[in-house]
């Protein structure tokens, strides 16, 4: 009779749904659906190596590549929401796929995903060859009215973040440019570099080697402020008012993780974001900490969901 009461008690305990102070109780997986060396990548092992000691258990880094990081996310949304697996969510995973038209997501992202927190903001710059001619965003436009349709712009895929920042551009700057699709950033850099593609709008971290070496030409930074890495380099809106474009990471879950676990996750990440080195790496990788909670995350998403809605149907931006 005791053997059998331990037993339903055992059963019952779990089902029960997580507790804080059963969670972390093994080695947690961070999901990247990106190569090693690019921004996911960096982002997600510095946080790793931050989030560990805070957690007390190991926090490793998976790279899941492909399908523009729905692979990773995929992975994630068919996880236990025990907290033990959790994906850096981008930008373009929450608000472009979804309402992408011909995009089909192998997972509901409101449904089978839980936003935990923001994580990083990280702005754009564009960059041309330095043996180029465009040295300002002023050039960029007189040669762009110039020759409508001929100047040439690379993004690393149809949707992604740089495809969308310069469609944004276009709109606001009044320009014809001509989108040149490449399977990724690193063959686009070397285009750009090399002046086979005039220009490119992307995450500044994409570009800072390549800056600092000469390989490329900073023009103008597509923030509100300048950047402390690039102070003596003018910001869009100067010449184009409005436009300041952001990209962001945030960490998310299985959908359905349970409240405790939730909030044990956003208080280890606002822990993190109170270190000043972590803080410092990101400034360092020209990324800027943005780490809140669900509640800012889901504003975040929702504010730029309706943003890049409105850019893709105004550019009739569809799934390849």
């Amino acid at each position: 009779m005791k053997r059998l009461l331990i037993a339903i008690l055992a059963l019952f305990a779990a089902a029960l749904p997580a507790r804080a102070q059963d969670f972390p109780s093994k080695d947690i997986r961070f999901l990247c659906g990106f190569a090693p060396g690019g921004t996911c990548d960096l982002l997600s092992r510095i946080l790793a190596e931050h989030l560990s000691p805070v957690l007390g258990q190991r926090v490793v880094v998976e790279n899941r590549t492909g399908a523009s990081g729905n692979i990773a996310a995929d992975a994630v949304a068919k996880s236990p929401p025990d907290g033990h697996t959790v994906l850096l969510a981008t930008m373009a995973l929450y608000t472009v796929m979804p309402q992408m038209p011909g995009m089909r997501l192998p997972f509901d992202v409101d449904h089978d995903l839980t936003p935990i927190s923001n994580v990083a903001n990280i702005y754009n710059v564009l960059v041309v060859s330095p043996q180029g001619p465009i040295q300002s965003v002023r050039q960029l436009i007189d040669l762009a009215h110039a020759n409508p349709g001929k100047l040439t712009y690379a993004s690393a895929g149809n949707g992604g973040s740089q495809h969308l920042a310069a469609e944004y551009f276009k709109r606001l700057a009044g320009v014809d440019l001509l989108h040149i699709s490449y399977r990724g950033g690193a063959p686009a850099i070397v285009d750009i570099a090399a002046g086979r593609t005039d220009m490119m709008f992307g995450n500044l971290p994409e570009f800072l080697g390549q800056i600092r070496d000469g390989g490329l030409r900073a023009v103008a930074f597509g923030a509100p402020r300048p950047s402390p890495l690039m102070p003596d380099v003018p910001l869009i809106s100067a010449t184009v008012p409005g436009f300041t474009v952001r990209n962001w990471f945030g960490v998310a879950g299985p959908g359905g993780m349970p409240k405790p676990v939730l909030d044990r996750w956003v208080a280890a990440l606002q822990r993190v974001n109170t270190d000043p080195i972590f803080r410092r790496r990101l400034a360092e990788n020209g990324m800027e900490s943005l780490i809140g909670d669900p509640d800012s995350f889901r504003s975040t998403i929702q504010e730029d969901r309706r943003r890049w809605g409105e850019v893709m149907r105004a550019a009739n931006i569809r799934a390849d």
